[in-house]
């Protein structure tokens, strides 16, 4: 991963270089970051809305509508999808390169790491199990009879929520937030980004490159690990 630091970053702290007993928290949004896919996108596609949800991610991820408004809108696109098509739908998402290296780094060294997304429970909990990570939150899709109500269950993981799950997961792993890493690539993963000791925009639309402490200048999460000091 080739890095840039932001000329007009509003932060004012990074973790520093470090030897193997200092343990950090990285925590990642999931479409575009890490995963390759927008998993909205994958369930508008078997739905046939995928035109009308792309226009409106886009939309939000420039930061143009408000995040809650225009995901409640995307997701009611989605009424009627049987449930029993989302693990089918889930089988088709891939990973960012460098991920898994990026998680066994972290854990080989007693680290943290989480994704927090305005994605959903539905498809990001059996992928976080399966890649170990050590926290996940995101949002839940309401269902009646088998198939999606095109509503939603619960509050809705925004901006402010990926912040504070950023903030809750360092206090109870004890990890301060000086040594915290919010990776991102859209406008609602700036509060996360603000919050953190370093933040990283990771394949990100041009307000998060101008916001972030350094930019990635390539699609590989395993360069997240020197920056931490982190090498082999």
């Amino acid at each position: 991963m080739s890095i840039e630091r932001s000329a007009s970053a509003d932060h004012q702290t990074a973790p520093a270089s470090t030897g193997q007993g200092v343990r950090f928290l990285a925590v990642l949004d999931a479409d575009s970051t890490l995963i390759e896919n927008e998993v909205i996108e994958l369930l508008a596609e078997e739905m046939g809305s995928l035109a009308e949800v792309a226009g409106i991610t886009e939309r939000a991820m420039q930061g143009e509508l408000d995040f809650a408004e225009s995901l409640r809108e995307r997701v009611a696109t989605l009424a009627g999808l049987r449930v029993d098509r989302i693990p089918v739908i889930a089988a088709r998402i891939t990973l960012t390169r460098g991920l898994e290296e990026l998680i066994d780094g972290l854990h080989r060294r007693g680290s943290r790491i989480g994704v927090v997304s305005g994605g959903f429970h539905e498809l990001l909990d059996p992928l976080a199990s399966a890649l170990g990570l050590d926290h996940v939150r995101a949002n839940r899709l309401a269902v009646a009879d088998g198939r999606l109500t095109g509503g939603l269950d619960g509050p809705i993981i925004d901006a402010a929520a990926k912040a504070e799950a950023l903030a809750e997961w360092a206090a109870e792993d004890g990890i301060p937030l000086s040594r915290t890493v919010a990776i991102g690539d859209g406008a609602n993963d700036l509060e996360m980004m603000a919050t953190a000791g370093l933040s990283v925009a990771f394949n990100a639309k041009p307000i998060v490159r101008r916001r972030a402490d350094v930019v990635a200048g390539r699609v590989d999460l395993a360069g997240v690990l020197p920056l931490l000091g982190f090498v082999d």
